[in-house]
């Protein structure tokens, strides 16, 4: 069994200029912010694409993020407590793609089952079905949603083992559980670290198998 355990300024060393990287979290809950801060902070990937249910508020790494000049593609659900991320769509400085949050939720799963993409009737009449493919089905008419993958997932977890099983609390689960299953490189953040079998196989949200690297970053508060 290889060792997953890392530093935050290691496991961001994978982002590379153009790479698609998502970011798990529902606002301030759930979201790696020691990860995020490390790709800030110590490394400087630009053209960078991010997957990120609602890119966070102002007092979130993501923003500094978004903010840096160094992500050129959005795809969100909700970016009202990022002004920064408004501003980009309003300027077209960079590319923002939004979808319903259910929609974005369901892209990213397909993305990790490997499905060719999903059939939903959510957006159809509106300004979502823009540029989407629509099918019928037995009367009633859908829209195609594309799959969505990333070259790097950033996560949080409250307890991983050193096989990178996790458990991740309540609601933290939200976009951290399907993002962990469509990256080819994952990356979580956890409070605690234990040794194999320390976890009650039970209470794993997400099996190891998905998980390149771990970072312990100690307690921290949502």
């Amino acid at each position: 069994m290889n060792n997953k355990l890392i530093s935050a300024e290691d496991a961001v060393k994978t982002v590379k200029d153009g790479d698609t990287v998502m970011v798990g979290g529902f606002l301030a809950g759930g979201h790696p912010e020691q990860l995020v801060r490390a790709l800030v902070e110590t490394h400087s990937a630009g053209n960078l694409s991010i997957i990120s249910n609602d890119t966070g508020t102002t007092e979130l790494s993501i923003y500094e993020l978004v903010k840096s000049g160094r992500v050129k593609r959005i795809y969100a659900s909700y970016i009202g407590s990022n002004p920064e991320t408004g501003r980009l769509l309003m300027t077209k400085e960079a590319e923002v793609n939004l979808f319903p949050q259910g929609t974005l939720a369901e892209k990213i799963r397909a993305g990790g089952a490997g499905l060719g993409g999903v059939l939903t009737p959510v957006g159809v009449g509106t300004i979502v079905e823009e540029g989407k493919r629509k099918i019928d089905i037995d009367g009633r008419e859908y829209l195609l949603e594309l799959p969505l993958k990333a070259d790097v997932a950033l996560i949080r977890a409250h307890k991983a083992d050193e096989a990178g099983n996790l458990v991740i609390n309540g609601s933290s689960r939200n976009f951290n559980f399907v993002m962990a299953m469509a990256a080819d490189y994952v990356v979580a953040q956890t409070d605690e670290y234990v040794k194999l079998g320390e976890i009650d196989p039970n209470h794993v949200n997400v099996p190891g198998i998905f998980i390149d690297a771990i970072v312990k970053v100690g307690d921290t508060h949502e």
